[in-house]
């Protein structure tokens, strides 16, 4: 069987762990070269072992230009081309209303969520043009259909994907494929530790089961597994596309028993 992704470079943020790094193993396995660009040393040390030499693990806060910079550059040093770009590096905190959301809340939410997509695009766009590559957007199914006090996240996750079709728009002509992924819920090491917090942790599990009409919450490597389709050839007419990897759970109205 052909790897999906074979001999493709392939640069993610955020990759050291949660949904990211379950692409980062997924892209490898498909025959991809990873870059992993976070701001966990240890995770990025974790992943650098998992991975291999073949992979590069780099220091990177997507909120500092010089430092996106910085790693595209080693990235281009090492492999000479790139073929994709996954803007998946974000955060959800804080949990609130809008009018409780303090201006640092907010502007970090921003800074993080979409402004780390324009650093890693201005300086990996000329690469990407060369190699007829393309982005992938890793945004939340709460920016299709909101939440319930986060609205300073879902502001980022609903911004995102109109920038994703605005950047298809853009690049199309340069051969440049855009597209976002949407998960609802996913169990990763973040969200299990919320739920231990909450007052009742076996019936909040519950609860992010029964949102999924397919009657469960999945792991990462279920998202990692449509990524790795949005960034092979088999998608390879497929751009502006905002893909809800989401079990269902924006479909009709439902009661769970």
């Amino acid at each position: 069987m052909s790897l999906l992704l074979k001999d493709k470079v392939i640069f993610l943020t955020g990759g050291s762990c949660g949904i990211g790094r379950d692409c980062a193993k997924a892209y490898a396995a498909e025959g991809a070269l990873v870059i992993i660009a976070a701001n966990d040393r240890e995770g990025i040390e974790e992943i650098r072992a998992e991975l291999g030499r073949d992979h590069l693990a780099l220091y990177c806060d997507i909120t500092h230009d010089d430092e996106v910079k910085s790693a595209l550059d080693k990235t281009l040093s090492r492999y000479g081309r790139l073929n994709a770009v996954h803007n998946n590096a974000g955060i959800s905190q804080p949990s609130k209303p809008i009018h409780e959301t303090t201006d640092q809340e907010w502007d970090k939410l921003f800074s993080v969520n979409l402004k780390g997509v324009l650093h890693t695009m201005r300086h990996a766009f000329s690469a990407l043009a060369a190699s007829k590559g393309c982005v992938l957007n890793t945004s939340s199914l709460v920016g299709v259909i909101g939440q319930e006090i986060h609205a300073a996240y879902t502001a980022t996750k609903g911004g995102l994907n109109a920038l994703t079709k605005s950047m298809a728009l853009d690049y199309a002509k340069h051969g440049i494929r855009v597209n976002a992924v949407c998960p609802a819920g996913v169990w990763t090491p973040m969200l299990r530790k919320w739920c231990t917090e909450q007052p009742d942790p076996n019936s909040t599990e519950s609860y992010l089961n029964e949102i999924h009409p397919l009657g469960y919450c999945p792991n990462g490597d279920a998202i990692a597994d449509a990524c790795v389709f949005l960034l092979s050839e088999k998608a390879r007419f497929i751009t502006g596309h905002i893909m809800h990897v989401s079990g269902g759970a924006e479909l009709g109205y439902r009661r769970t028993l």
